[in-house]
């Protein structure tokens, strides 16, 4: 049997050991004192391109530069009406267009009366009955692209088979 140290009634058996013990808890205060807390609990973080919408600013500055412009184009035109004492410019920058379009629809409008000048005392290159005689020469002779075997029919002497002339009707 073995024999078991007695069991004290403190749990310090002297002071050092106590002072020891003393010693730890109080780091250990310390510590939980000092801690960090665990738990984030600040705002998220904020990113500029969240609030700052940059295409929109472009188009916004693309649209007031466009407005710039015209406004310095009116700004012009009115900055000339001034000038001339309010005289209105009625030039017609098409006038020059309206001339070489009609120019070029009098010259189309005189080659059709060449053309149609020309027209009767011109003969025809085919006549109505030249189709005709194509038609009926072709029908004489048989063409030989096409042989379709019948009994009865001629013989072909150097083969010595029966088969006669059909001409070829897809042409």
């Amino acid at each position: 049997m073995l024999h078991r140290a007695p069991q004290l009634t403190t749990p310090w058996a002297n002071r050092d050991l106590q002072r020891a013990w003393e010693k730890t808890y109080q780091d250990h205060r310390k510590k939980v004192q000092n801690a960090q807390p665990l738990v984030d609990t600040h705002p998220p973080q904020t990113y500029s391109h969240l609030y700052l919408k940059f295409k929109k600013l472009k188009m916004e500055e693309e649209r007031l530069s466009v407005i710039n412009r015209d406004n310095c184009l009116l700004l012009q035109r009115v900055a000339s009406a001034m000038r001339t004492r309010g005289q209105t410019d009625s030039r017609n920058h098409f006038t020059h267009r309206r001339k070489t379009r009609k120019q070029a629809h009098m010259k189309a409008q005189k080659q059709n009366k060449v053309v149609l000048e020309r027209l009767p005392s011109s003969e025809p290159w085919y006549g109505a009955q030249r189709p005709w005689e194509d038609w009926a020469a072709t029908a004489r002779r048989p063409c030989k692209s096409r042989r379709t075997w019948r009994k009865g029919a001629e013989t072909d002497a150097q083969q010595g088979h029966r088969f006669i002339w059909m001409p070829n009707l897809k042409g």
